[in-house]
């Protein structure tokens, strides 16, 4: 057989992602964060980008002349006023803001005020800089011991001696190596009078040390029988131990919260919800002027062309960015208009397809539209994702959402009995009353989800708040 070669022309059409467009992908997909170091870098890879200046010159002379005939005034009256009274005082400095005091210079504090020998005051610094955020020692003394040089000769004796120093300091539970055992030191400094009768302090030793994780199930006829005592002294007890601190070291915690900067905002306007993007997100960046007019002017290497390009594309791909952001969050507000109007109870089902459809965008787009974005709205900040949930269908037909149920749920259980609180089985067959048919291991999930505590658990705390009461 002979084999022949010939020429064929065939058509066929292929999606190609030119580098703008991958751009424009990968930054919608980006949050804040993660956007704002983006452009970061490119300010200082590429000597064509510049920070836009929130003020003008003209505004920026008008503002410093301003400052300055201010300061002029407050001179002069600062003159009058020492004129005037000679005995004022001339330091118009603020004095400095106090440094705050951490957990270990509060110890260190207190260490240095006892009369321990120098080698017992090493060792208590040892064990001051083992302790974590919340001021247990999560280490244990081997491990410690293991550690220490063995030209030392420290015996474990000495090491519990100055771990029974250090837990004596202020505040009480610290250095604790056990929730109990942080209990047990904090029930120890307590004294016996009629606020904490030695009956009830003996028995809140015993939870403590024995039966936390029975008091956890909040089953106190359990551990009634399980101690053998009166109930009213066991709920005295239980009081008692709630009004003791988990974290003895909370006070002295220098973790900041982080917040939250929401992408864009939304506000009834005229009767009608409108988004838009917030300017503290907005990357304010632009071409430097005389630059760009530099190359138009004259023929320019290539490199530099090359920067003006990315200059250009990088400063499309941010708008484009915040406007597909907008597009999108503006669907999900007329979609899901009772929510802004009543809450978390009138979200409704929305899947990304739904989106997809209406603004002739891909899944996927909305996807990376909605991930690690967040909105402003009447009801908190809230990350898009959270407006996309699947259906859950009524006995009338009509459909329902996972957040809708959650509210449902802490409705009924905002009116229930404190000495007969609803059961998840009991919770099920109320929402099968109002059309919403669920097992009640879904009950639970969504009850869970919301934060809610079970049924004999809030039994027990009710308890214990009438016998407070």
């Amino acid at each position: 057989m002979q084999s022949r070669q010939s020429l064929e022309l065939r058509q066929h059409q292929q999606l190609a992602l030119t580098p703008q467009l991958q751009q424009s992908l990968r930054f919608l997909q980006l949050s804040t964060q993660e956007l704002e170091l983006e452009v970061a870098q490119a300010l200082n890879d590429n000597p064509l980008l510049e920070r836009e200046e929130e003020y003008d010159t003209e505004a920026g002379a008008e503002v410093a002349n301003d400052a300055q005939a201010m300061d002029e005034r407050w001179t002069m009256l600062g003159s009058a006023n020492r004129a005037g009274n000679n005995n004022a005082d001339e330091e118009t400095e603020r004095p400095e803001t106090a440094l705050t005091e951490t957990l270990q210079e509060h110890l260190q504090e207190q260490l240095r005020l006892t009369r321990a020998q120098p080698r017992d005051c090493a060792l208590v610094s040892l064990l001051i800089d083992e302790l974590d955020e919340n001021g247990y020692l999560l280490t244990s003394l081997d491990e410690i011991l293991a550690f220490l040089p063995a030209e030392l000769d420290v015996g474990l004796d000495e090491l519990q001696a100055a771990l029974r120093l250090l837990q004596s300091f202020d505040p009480p539970g610290v250095a604790a190596r056990s929730l109990s055992e942080c209990l047990a030191l904090q029930l120890d400094h307590l004294p016996v009078n009629a606020s904490f009768p030695a009956q009830v302090l003996a028995l809140a030793r015993k939870i403590a040390a024995d039966h936390l994780p029975l008091l956890a199930t909040g089953n106190l006829n359990r551990l009634r029988d399980a101690l053998a005592c009166e109930h009213d002294t066991l709920l005295s007890a239980h009081a008692l131990l709630l009004q003791l601190e988990p974290k003895p070291a909370k006070e002295w915690a220098t973790s900041t919260a982080a917040y939250i900067t929401p992408d864009v905002l939304v506000r009834k306007i005229r009767g009608r919800w409108i988004v838009s993007v917030n300017p503290a997100v907005m990357p304010r960046v632009r071409i430097n002027r005389v630059y760009e007019g530099l190359l138009g002017e004259a023929p320019a290497a290539p490199a530099m062309q090359a920067q003006l390009q990315q200059a250009h594309g990088l400063i499309k791909s941010v708008n484009q960015r915040f406007v597909t952001i907008v597009r999108v969050m503006q669907a999900i507000v007329d979609r899901q208009m009772d929510f802004f109007e009543q809450g978390h109870s009138g979200l409704r089902p929305l899947q990304l397809r739904d989106l997809a459809q209406e603004l002739d965008l891909h899944e996927s787009t909305i996807s990376r539209a909605t991930k690690q974005k967040y909105v402003q709205t009447p009801w908190g900040v809230l990350e898009l994702k959270r407006f996309f949930s699947s259906a859950l269908q009524t006995d009338d037909g009509q459909s329902t959402t996972p957040s809708a149920v959650q509210m449902l749920i802490h409705k009924l259980i905002e009116g229930e009995s404190g000495k007969k609180p609803l059961s998840d089985s009991k919770l099920a067959a109320l929402l099968a009353e109002q059309g919403v048919v669920i097992a009640r291991r879904t009950v639970a999930k969504y009850r869970e989800a919301a934060g809610i505590e079970p049924a004999i658990v809030r039994k027990a705390r009710a308890a214990l708040e009438a016998h407070q009461g």
